[in-house]
């Protein structure tokens, strides 16, 4: 199973988008810098889906990655999780 999941810093407004297999462990190198893009920064889960094949998942990234997929997730508005 992948998770395919939008994460936000709230004081910086900046979203993330991204795709991994382990959601949970993922995220603690989001948060510990582990990842230039999101190094310095707390994340918060702000959107994530569970996908069942790679390649399904990989699509679905790009398309929230997009511009119809940006309109989408204010469409539908956050789904947040509080994980610490």
């Amino acid at each position: 199973m992948f998770s395919v999941y939008v994460l936000t810093n709230w004081d910086s407004s900046k979203r993330y988008v991204g795709m991994t297999n382990d959601f949970e462990i993922r995220l603690k190198e989001h948060n510990a810098g582990h990842t230039k893009s999101t190094k310095g920064q707390t994340w918060k889960v702000l959107y994530k889906e569970e996908i069942s094949d790679r390649v399904s998942a990989r699509k679905r990234e790009k398309y929230l990655k997009s511009a119809a997929g940006r309109r989408y997730l204010q469409k539908t508005g956050p789904v947040v999780q509080w994980i610490e």
